[in-house]
């Protein structure tokens, strides 16, 4: 599998470097980037962070806005950010051209329902196809945390309850918490994976988390008390009853005054990077 280098930037020591190839998963050219902090080698490879976007990003949202370089270079960590759907030419997207749904908005699930099952196959691209690739092609572990926001936060908590031995740990900043309740998650879902709920539940984090059986993944979840999306889009008290039904080891942290921006996550995304390296020294 091929890997076009597409941008480089020495960046905190280290460098931010843009990556296309084909996916076989998603039946597309697909692009990612990656950062490598400058102690990352072949002799001492380090471990990742797999950063998951929302409705409408890339994989340049994170890189560009966060502030997270210096921080991950100072401990040691890769970060890695896909894109968050399929795109190209003959990928269909919503007819009417909503942001909700069909490019950027692929809600990192695997589709069923056509046309979408040709392209729209976001969770094995996530759990499988990229790791595999970033593992073979550069100097990093197979230590992995998964951390997103919003749609991407939906999908870093989907992911490591589904794949408990593949994270040692996974955050969120506003995710939405529990998609088979709100309109965001029903219109995709009910899209990418037709009509019978009960298909619905395999991607939703409160129902995957009151079934939850096994290692428990580490998480920790940061959502501001101002987000327009709070109540309607995202409802972390869903999210909070089934931690509580489950006893899940899940932080859960209501920030005053902070919105569903960017620059909530900046404020507090050196926390996320320093609890996913406790929890790789602890694991």
């Amino acid at each position: 599998m091929e890997l076009e280098n597409v941008s480089a930037s020495k960046v905190a020591g280290g460098w931010h470097k843009q990556y296309c190839f084909d996916s076989k998963t998603l039946n597309s050219k697909t692009r990612f980037a990656i950062f490598l902090p400058p102690n990352a080698t072949e002799e001492k490879p380090v471990p990742v962070m797999y950063w998951l976007s929302g409705l409408t990003c890339n994989d340049e949202n994170f890189m560009q806005k966060f502030g997270a370089f210096q921080v991950a270079s100072r401990l040691g960590i890769a970060i890695v950010a896909p894109d968050t759907s399929p795109r190209g030419a003959n990928v269909p997207d919503d007819v009417d051209g909503s942001y909700d749904f069909g490019l950027g908005a692929g809600f990192y699930v695997n589709a069923t329902q056509p046309p979408w099952n040709t392209h729209y196959n976001m969770y094995d691209f996530v759990v499988d196809e990229l790791p595999n690739m970033i593992e073979r092609h550069f100097p990093v572990s197979s230590k992995r945390a998964i951390s997103g926001h919003s749609m991407g936060g939906h999908g870093a908590l989907m992911i490591a309850l589904r794949n408990p031995d593949r994270y040692s740990s996974a955050t969120a900043f506003s995710p939405i918490t529990n998609p088979i309740k709100v309109p965001w998650g029903q219109k995709a879902f009910s899209n990418y994976l037709g009509d019978n709920r009960d298909n619905w539940e395999q991607y939703d984090t409160c129902k995957l988390m009151r079934n939850f059986s096994g290692s428990p993944v580490p998480m920790l979840v940061e959502q501001g008390d101002k987000d327009d999306f709070l109540h309607t889009q995202l409802k972390p008290d869903n999210l909070l009853t089934a931690v509580e039904y489950e006893k899940y080891p899940l932080e859960f942290r209501m920030q005053h005054g902070y919105d569903h921006s960017y620059f909530f996550i900046a404020t507090f995304i050196e926390d996320h990077i320093r609890f996913h390296a406790k929890n790789w020294m602890t694991s």
